[in-house]
């Protein structure tokens, strides 16, 4: 399979509800694989489809060396108020800022074989938990930045060399 090109801001995927998938076939268990080898990067955490261009609800993850992916992933709790969380996104490159996540997260879904998949976890687990949610209905994490901050980060990504 294959490490995929990181859509950046501005990319129209990025801003799109993903659609759910309702039938796992060779396309999907590719994008599986795709995802998992985009995510062994060194430094990701977390890749979402549509930040390899499928508006699919899937995402890979890599916290501490464990990595996997689920599909059709729905947050399905979080616990404790929302703590401003420096967090960063493969598909805003260079920018860091806090955002708003709750420490405790988690997502529901199923494997490739149609089995049920419970991921949760508290720290960097909980944070990737809801940003790849986040990007599945095509959300950004700059969105859950201050307005402050946001408009300071938007600046940011309009003087970026990749903009």
């Amino acid at each position: 399979m294959t490490v995929r090109e990181i859509r950046v801001f501005g990319d129209p995927v990025l801003r799109t509800v993903c659609a759910p998938i309702d039938r796992i076939d060779d396309g999907v268990r590719s994008l599986v694989a795709d995802l998992i080898d985009t995510v062994e990067v060194p430094g990701r955490a977390g890749v979402a489809a549509p930040q390899i261009g499928v508006a699919l609800r899937a995402f890979s993850y890599n916290i501490d060396g464990d990595i996997g992916y689920v599909l059709n992933p729905v947050l399905a709790e979080v616990r404790g108020e929302p703590v401003p969380t420096g967090e960063g996104c493969l598909s805003v490159p260079g920018l860091w800022h806090d955002a708003l996540r709750h420490p405790w997260a988690r997502v529901e879904g199923i494997d490739l074989d149609g089995r049920p998949v419970v991921l949760e976890g508290s720290g960097l687990m909980a944070q990737a938990l809801q940003h790849e949610t986040d990007h599945l209905d095509g959300k950004l994490y700059l969105t859950r930045l201050d307005a402050e901050t946001r408009k300071r980060a938007m600046r940011e990504v309009r003087e970026s060399a990749w903009f």
